[in-house]
């Protein structure tokens, strides 16, 4: 049964307002007589709007009115409880009718900031969510924990228990949706909207979309959902009355978005309004969408999911739509730039941009650039700063969103210096997952740096918090991953701001901030680091001066010593067209069992085809490297596959002395008619001698000499140099001498360096 309500004729709303001024009450007052929580019955009843029966006789008792004299009845028609299922289905469909092009308009276009010459509708881009069953900042999880789970996946950890957006909507009928920014809640949202109004979802539901901030503004602090309701769909021909039995009898599919958008000094009120509208219209399906950080009040019956991020396929096919449908109508075209998209993702220095598209919002930010550029920045360090600036309020800002902030008395430029002090602390801490309590204390040591800031600690300690409450809502930078245990949203950037930090350090104090960095060059997980600094500074001599000091520095033994003299003569006595400092990449990779990527940044060409000699001497150092395990127990595909490697003549020229004396070396091998048990056993008897004897022939023809024992400084040599040279080849600011003479000195002996300069 409809719940009956009654109005105030306009000569009654006067007596009544009369009657209240002679009383000299106030709203507040009058809504506390009657018992209901918000003033907003008590401003419909003054303005001639509908209220329930009961608070209607109540408010005229309380000012002694005849309510009578007051009410206007509704018609027989109106007061009719029941409505058939058949005119419930005419309502809805003339409402669909009438809202038709308003809708599309509302929830059609995707909204997007970052790129303002395509319109994009969403139908063309949307991607299907999934939604995970528990709020991540609820797990009762360590640290230990969590570094555990994603230490090789760089804070992109893998879920087996997702949920199908369009599942979790039918499975519940209340919902509330939390999410990081630019997770695609309001995206989503949007997306049901229209599947209700097209018939593919809900189909004897009428959608509503509501964007909250927009509801709280209408009416200052008299806002109502159905007065929203009754005002969008005004003109339609149906009478409130109506409106009202759709409601009770759940035809409305009511999508509330954005309650962390809404004025804190209206969410309160509008939480109470939601809950009581839920338990009024209990029979209406009711989803609301809020960041995860902002969800303080947990809604009585209603079921709360998180949105995953993006997995490696609705990345794929994010990027492939958002292509097509920005390549002005050649689906080719932007399904071959969507191709190109895809390859350079996967290319291992992308790493850090693959963590930054699990994000939808950040997808579209880094698709948009590749629109443009046909590749990715080579100075990541600017797609960075560009998704930083979207999450500090760009993106709020493109919506309209002024959110209130505990720390506004901040500029722009001092949240990024604390945000890079907490980045920069935690990272040389080796912490990408940190305690609530340790970051509290950077921000309170941050905070104290201002005078006009109380240096009571408990004042200090309660400010700090605020402040991470606001760094997380607002920006989503930092995530809570479970109860009171932090980290940034992506690993990239904490890397990016620890380097900002270093490069925005005092000229007084840079150099000696840049001598620590450069300590690092060794350690992998500084990598980014390092490279994003040196793209960063206005002139980075002194960074690649003090690698380079570094590099030295680890070279400092008799054996590597002894190795690197030994690369240098061999190097010398080619004659390549390659650069000489590539050709020693290429053998101390090969004789160290490494890749060709240090080579190849010296020397691209190294990439296509490798001259004949360097060809040939790989061949012989895979084919040596094939016979070390024969020696410890081999199989009969084994000890073929390493006789097939040493068929080489087919493939290469041989001067007639290295032929010679290769087949002297092979003569000495059984023959693999023996059968499978002869060759093994000669090999674990004889083939270490044979092994030994190969590499003896590999020093004397081809002039290689085999690294000192001690695989772990020839690994950190390697990394160093490697280091080097990504800076040397990314977009750091050199003079052009300096660069060119450390890059033709790359693993030379230390006896022919020179100190690095400009000059020299």
């Amino acid at each position: 049964m409809a719940k009956r309500s009654l109005f105030a004729t306009p000569v009654g709303a006067i007596k009544a307002k009369q009657a209240f001024q002679r009383l000299g009450w106030t709203q507040e007052y009058l809504a506390a007589q009657v018992s209901v929580q918000t003033r907003q019955p008590i401003w419909k009843f003054f303005t001639g709007k509908p209220i329930e029966r009961h608070i209607f006789i109540d408010l005229c008792f309380q000012l002694d009115l005849e309510w009578q004299e007051i009410a206007g009845l509704p018609s027989p028609d109106d007061l009719r409880a029941t409505s058939t299922a058949q005119e419930l289905d005419e309502w809805v469909q003339r409402l669909r009718t009438y809202q038709q092009g308003q809708l599309q308009a509302q929830c059609g276009i995707l909204q997007s900031s970052l790129d303002v010459t395509h319109t994009l509708q969403l139908s063309e881009i949307y991607t299907g969510i999934q939604t995970l069953p528990q709020l991540t900042h609820q797990r009762w999880l360590e640290i230990s924990e969590l570094q555990t789970a994603t230490e090789s996946t760089r804070f992109m950890p893998v879920h087996d228990d997702l949920t199908q957006g369009a599942e979790t909507i039918k499975a519940h009928s209340k919902l509330v949706i939390v999410g990081k920014p630019g997770a695609g809640k309001t995206t989503f949202l949007q997306h049901i909207a229209l599947e209700c109004q097209g018939n593919r979802l809900r189909p004897e539901c009428i959608p509503i979309f509501i964007p909250l901030r927009m509801l709280t503004r209408t009416a200052q602090d008299d806002f109502s959902i159905v007065d929203y309701i009754s005002r969008v769909w005004n003109g339609s021909g149906l009478a409130d009355e109506q409106l009202e039995r759709l409601l009770q009898q759940g035809r409305v599919l009511i999508l509330l978005d954005g309650l962390d958008e809404v004025a804190q000094e209206n969410s309160q009120s509008l939480i109470h309004q939601i809950q009581d509208f839920a338990d009024q219209y209990y029979q209406c399906q009711i989803i609301v969408t809020c960041r995860i950080a902002a969800q303080s009040y947990y809604f009585r019956g209603f079921t709360y999911v998180e949105l995953a991020d993006f997995n490696q396929a609705q990345i794929e096919a994010f990027a492939r739509r958002y292509f097509v449908a920005t390549a002005q109508n050649s689906k080719t075209a932007g399904l071959s730039k969507a191709t190109q998209f895809f390859e350079q993702l996967q290319q291992h220095e992308n790493q850090p941009i693959r963590e930054l598209v699990v994000s939808p919002l950040l997808l579209s930010l880094v698709c948009s650039v590749f629109q443009e550029r046909s590749s990715f920045p080579s100075n990541r360090a600017k797609l960075y700063k560009a998704a930083l600036d979207i999450l500090l309020g760009r993106w709020d800002q493109a919506r309209g969103i002024h959110r209130d902030t505990t720390y506004q008395q901040l500029s722009r430029a001092q949240k990024i210096t604390l945000m890079g002090q907490i980045a920069a602390t935690t990272f040389e801490q080796g912490h990408f997952y940190f305690e609530k309590q340790d970051v509290l204390r950077i921000i309170a040591g941050y905070l104290s740096s201002f005078a006009d800031v109380s240096s009571d600690p408990e004042v200090l300690w309660q400010a700090s918090e605020a402040v991470l409450g606001s760094i997380v809502l607002q920006h989503g930078l930092l995530v809570e991953r479970a109860r009171d245990v932090y980290s940034f949203s992506h690993l990239t950037f904490q890397e990016y701001l620890a380097a900002r930090k270093i490069v925005a350090t005092p000229p007084a104090s840079r150099q000696q901030a840049l001598a620590h960095l450069a300590t690092h060059v060794c350690d992998a997980q500084w990598r980014e680091v390092l490279l994003l600094t040196s793209s960063m500074l206005p002139d980075a001599t002194d960074l690649v001066q003090q690698i380079q000091a570094q590099i030295q520095g680890l070279a400092h033994t008799e054996s590597l010593q002894k190795f690197l003299a030994g690369l240098d003569r061999k190097v010398s006595g080619l004659e390549l067209d390659c650069k000489p400092a590539a050709v020693r990449a290429f053998y101390f990779s090969l004789l160290f069992d490494r890749d060709l990527n240090l080579a190849i940044a010296l020397d691209p060409t190294l990439a296509n085809d490798l001259p004949d000699a360097l060809a040939l001497d790989l061949a012989f150092v895979r084919a040596f490297n094939l016979s070390l395990p024969l020696v410890k127990g081999s199989s009969l595909k084994e000890i073929l596959n390493f006789s097939f490697a040493l068929d080489l003549e087919q493939r290469f020229t041989f001067e007639t002395p290295l032929r010679q004396s290769w087949q002297a070396l092979k003569e000495k091998l059984p023959d693999p008619a023996m059968g499978e048990i002869n060759l093994q056993n000669w090999w674990q008897t004889d083939g270490l001698q044979w092994v030994e004897s190969f590499q003896a022939w590999l020093t004397e023809h081809r002039h290689l000499n085999w690294p000192p024992k001690g695989q772990g400084q020839l690994q950190q040599y390697y990394q160093a140099n490697q280091r080097l040279v990504d800076c040397l080849s990314g977009e750091c600011r050199l003079p052009s001498e300096l660069k060119s003479q450390l890059q033709s000195t790359v693993l030379q002996p230390v006896s022919t360096l020179r100190p690095a300069s400009p000059c020299s």
